[in-house]
């Protein structure tokens, strides 16, 4: 299966008839397949466009009421979409099909047309985005094999075999009216739900709270397609195979490159929590103290605009709801902390909305 560099292909996909989609006839083909593909329950699917191109599909599925975020890598692509889809319920993002930018956000659809084959390891694009699936989701994925590219049919539906619990699989050449013209290649639709998870499963999530007496450390998000521009203690996952502890002091290491010692932290808390439209994730609270010997910096300015400090007691609003929930239970002396988000929350701190955090009681010590 060849691979080859989507960006230097791009405008060659653009100008085929079926990617453009600018004959009405086509047009109409696609929509109609579309209604068929995309859930038709009456409520608006959240739909993940990946290699969205100039917004051809994403357009169509908008005007069938559901709500579309695309990604493409090429910036060229993006600023065309975005012209194409403005004034519609779409976002359209730079980024990478495999990792796209879209964070904690989870989706009813991921779908992408002719990108699959262009990526260098499928596989793992294909575990990855079936991760990025709400339950009962669905992945979408439109390809075909010509002239020794692309990946045939057989091929792909043995790659979700151990994804998936059902697919359905629509072949695509013999419709002349989605391409433009009688087309002798192979060309397919599949349609995916990834396999029931027999237990319930979380990402585990660590923060820091480096405090420079009665401040605080926080950085400004920049780049990862979840609550950019807002303010967040430094943070990240836990990796297969480590310890909270460890996950903590190797994320602040990457992070502002600050090495601390097990002997370093403390347990601030222990909070459950969900992000709108996201899955449940533990996050561990970790506090420290930012002595004389470490200087922290930047170092990721991919994800983050900057560093600050800032009083403990007076934090600022533009802070991720979940992370202030954190800090102002830390500074209560709560330990155990649930902040459950409703789909229809936003992202940022709200001052006046909805409290979200529920401390839980721990237990006394045995007399």
């Amino acid at each position: 299966m060849t691979r080859i560099d989507w960006d230097a292909t791009a405008d060659s996909f653009d100008r085929e008839p079926d990617h453009g989609l600018h004959d009405p006839a086509v047009r109409a083909a696609w929509a109609a397949r579309m209604r068929t593909w995309l859930p038709a329950d009456g409520r608006p699917a959240e739909v993940l466009d990946l290699g969205c191109g100039t917004g051809s599909l994403s357009l169509l599925a908008v005007e069938q009421g559901h709500r579309v975020t695309g990604v493409d890598r090429s910036p060229r692509m993006v600023d065309l979409a975005r012209i194409k889809l403005a004034g519609t319920r779409a976002e359209i993002l730079v980024g990478d099909a495999h990792r796209p930018p879209v964070g904690e956000r989870r989706f009813d659809v991921v779908m992408a047309r002719h990108v699959l084959w262009l990526l260098p390891d499928a596989a793992a694009a294909l575990r990855h985005w079936c991760s990025l699936l709400k339950p009962g989701g669905r992945l979408l994925l439109i390809e075909g094999a010509w002239g020794g590219d692309g990946i045939p049919a057989a091929e792909l539906l043995a790659a979700l075999t151990p994804l998936t619990s059902h697919v359905r699989h629509e072949p695509l050449s013999a419709d002349a009216t989605l391409w433009g013209r009688p087309v002798d290649d192979e060309r397919y639709a599949l349609v995916a739900r990834p396999a029931r998870r027999p237990r319930h499963t979380e990402v585990v999530d660590v923060h820091l709270i480096l405090r420079r007496g009665d401040e605080v450390l926080l950085a400004r998000r920049s780049g990862t397609g979840y609550a950019d521009g807002l303010l967040h203690a430094p943070s990240g996952h836990v990796e297969d195979g480590e310890d909270v502890r460890a996950a903590l002091i190797r994320e602040a290491a990457e992070e502002i490159g600050v090495a601390l010692s097990p002997d370093d932290l403390r347990v601030a808390l222990v909070m459950q929590h969900r992000g709108p439209r996201g899955n449940p994730r533990t996050g561990w609270f970790f506090a420290a103290e930012c002595g004389p010997d470490l200087a922290p910096y930047n170092r990721e300015p991919d994800k983050c605009s900057g560093l600050a400090w800032y009083p403990l007691h007076a934090l600022p609003a533009d802070m991720v709801a979940y992370c202030r929930a954190g800090l102002d239970a830390y500074r209560a002396g709560e330990r155990f902390v649930l902040h459950w988000h409703e789909d229809g929350d936003a992202i940022v701190h709200e001052p006046q909305g909805v409290r979200r955090a529920v401390h839980l009681p721990a237990t006394d010590p045995p007399a």
